[in-house]
């Protein structure tokens, strides 16, 4: 039987536990801890933290776009293996775009590596559960803004939606 999770937006106290759980959670990009602060507090109105008991078991991180009011833009997930198998991504997602920061939102965006399979499936399924399209064009390239160090993020656009 599944553990009960609460969703829930995070607070500043909760940064640390942030840190830990995407250092657990390969292959994400780690933040340095000062960011996750950060996302925990300027950004909390628009971040989700799922609870199983005492554990930080999810974190969803994402912002309005300044110059697009109506787009959330999704930063990252993270999933502990402890939730994995409850359709926790999509949960905290779902929670994510119903907070009253997000009352304006029509569309959501994201970036995915193209060997990212499992993005890949959670947009996708996103954008059949919101029945709206979902496009993808190269974004930040592997030359031009990682200098050959990382591979190319792609930018998902899920919308128009309600």
């Amino acid at each position: 039987m599944d553990k009960q999770i609460t969703l829930r937006t995070p607070n500043p106290e909760d940064g640390p536990l942030v840190s830990d759980l995407i250092a657990n959670c390969p292959p994400l990009d780690t933040n340095s801890r000062y960011c996750n602060l950060l996302q925990c507090s300027h950004f909390g109105d628009t971040c989700v933290a799922a609870w199983m008991d005492d554990e930080l078991v999810g974190f969803v991180s994402g912002y309005i776009l300044p110059r697009q009011p109506d787009t959330y833009f999704l930063w990252q997930i993270a999933v502990a293996a402890a939730a994995r198998g409850q359709n926790l991504a999509q949960r905290m997602i779902h929670q994510a775009l119903a907070l009253p920061a997000c009352s304006a939102v029509t569309q959501l965006q994201t970036t995915i590596t193209d060997d990212n399979e499992a993005s890949k499936r959670v947009f996708t399924k996103l954008a059949e559960r919101r029945s709206t399209g979902i496009t993808n064009e190269p974004f930040f390239t592997r030359e031009v803004h990682f200098a050959g160090q990382h591979d190319t993020e792609y930018l998902y656009t899920i919308g128009p939606f309600k």
